[in-house]
């Protein structure tokens, strides 16, 4: 992307990563309207799955891969992205020469809108953290939803004393200071074998993660209310003694 078109956000850019990195800014988000009729439903990821299955879309991350840090949270929002590489140097030699710390989640939520969820795509690195405290109160400061860690996350307990949503695969004391760079901001990553684009839809839960393709939110969301229907019918009238050959009408058992 051009350079220019980063002026509107010099005020809450910190020059963490250098701006060619950035590969775009203005990007496709599903309306606001799907994203709220989401969060209204309950058992919400379970049900998505089957609807992306039903689709032929691989978009699930169990929660046993990415791991709720503050359990009881639900979040759906459009995907800013980052990915991240080891760095070069020693930390030895980083902390010798005092250099520039190179991670850049900061700069994420400086260019993202009320509402989006930043993806870390962190993988390679291990248990090397790439989020903190003082991330945390920025990105909840600046209006994320939350955040989604392939990788590792730091200072779990002030994480939790602010309330923020993350999902990581990794709870660590190892700073990623002179251990990690970033390579890239809003371009395709990678978490946990599921590819995100930034504007996909993501949406998580004490189950785990769902990636929706931004242009499929609409689709996907009119699915997983008819399923989410048919399941409460079916509910209600188990509940109720009704029949196999009554609830079969609705929902087959096969299908349960």
């Amino acid at each position: 992307m051009k350079t220019e078109e980063l002026v509107n956000y010099q005020n809450k850019l910190m020059g963490l990563i250098p701006p060619e990195r950035i590969v775009k800014v203005e990007f496709a988000r599903p309306p606001r309207e799907v994203i709220e009729a989401f969060l209204e439903m309950d058992g919400l990821t379970p049900t998505v799955s089957d609807v992306l299955d039903s689709m032929g879309i691989k978009g699930t991350i169990s929660a046993s891969r990415l791991r709720p840090i503050i359990t009881g949270k639900k979040i759906v929002g459009p995907a800013v992205t980052i990915r991240y590489i080891p760095e070069s140097n020693t930390p030895d030699n980083g902390y010798y020469k005092m250099e520039r710390a190179k991670l850049a989640d900061r700069d994420v939520y400086a260019i993202a809108e009320k509402g989006d969820v930043a993806v870390f795509d962190a993988a390679s690195l291990g248990e090397i953290s790439v989020m903190g405290g003082l991330s945390t109160l920025v990105a909840k400061q600046w209006g994320m939803a939350g955040n989604i860690v392939d990788g590792g996350v730091r200072d779990i307990d002030t994480v939790r004393k602010l309330d923020y949503p993350v999902w990581s695969t990794g709870q660590t004391p190892l700073t990623g200071k002179y251990r990690v760079e970033a390579m890239e901001i809003n371009g395709s990553v990678s978490i946990a074998g599921i590819r995100v684009n930034p504007g996909d839809l993501i949406i998580a839960d004490d189950s785990g993660v769902c990636v929706v393709p931004g242009s499929k939110a609409v689709e996907v969301l009119e699915k997983t209310i008819s399923a989410a229907r048919r399941e409460e019918e079916v509910v209600k009238l188990f509940e109720s003694g009704a029949s196999i050959e009554e609830l079969s009408k609705i929902l087959p058992p096969s299908k349960w």
